[in-house]
């Protein structure tokens, strides 16, 4: 396996600033949870509880509650983040929303501390902890989680299901 991960279009400044941005913390991801495993502590459990309760927050907080998938996937893929990640949102529907990210700036940060894709692969899922703990503030949604770019796929391929 071998992560790709490159940009297929030209963003401008704001967007490589972003970018930049979401990659120091990657980082920041990266180097604290390797200092607790290097201390013996069960870093993937850390990492993981700390980023799910950090999307239930922001799932609290920035998006309006909301049973509507539509709603909730406009939400989502917003006009930034469709631009920072290189988002294709390949269906919206009542039922189902599904999107692909083209780009990961997590990855790209990942990519230069690491050559360890096994760790990346986990790094990745920790991180997408996040948009399940987004996903879990809407009751009425379920997420799930395809291919990821850090599992070396071509995108990474996440769908939303309204609950029947």
């Amino acid at each position: 396996m071998s992560i790709t991960n490159v940009s297929k279009i030209n963003v401008d400044q704001k967007i490589k600033e972003v970018r930049n941005a979401i990659e120091h913390r990657a980082t920041w991801m990266h180097l604290l949870l390797d200092e607790a495993e290097k201390a013996g502590v069960d870093w993937e459990k850390i990492g993981r509880n700390a980023v799910h309760r950090c999307g239930c927050f922001h799932g609290r907080t920035m998006f309006t509650p909301t049973d509507d998938l539509k709603e909730f996937a406009v939400q989502f893929a917003n006009d930034s983040d469709v631009k920072i990640f290189e988002m294709e949102v390949k269906e919206r529907s009542d039922d189902r929303f599904c999107v692909e990210f083209n780009y990961c700036p997590l990855v790209a940060a990942w990519l230069k501390q690491t050559t360890d894709e096994d760790k990346i692969a986990t790094l990745c899922d920790i991180a997408m902890d996040g948009d399940r703990g987004i996903v879990a503030q809407s009751p009425s949604f379920i997420f799930r989680l395809g291919d990821t770019i850090a599992k070396g796929g071509k995108v990474c391929y996440l769908e939303v299901l309204k609950k029947k």
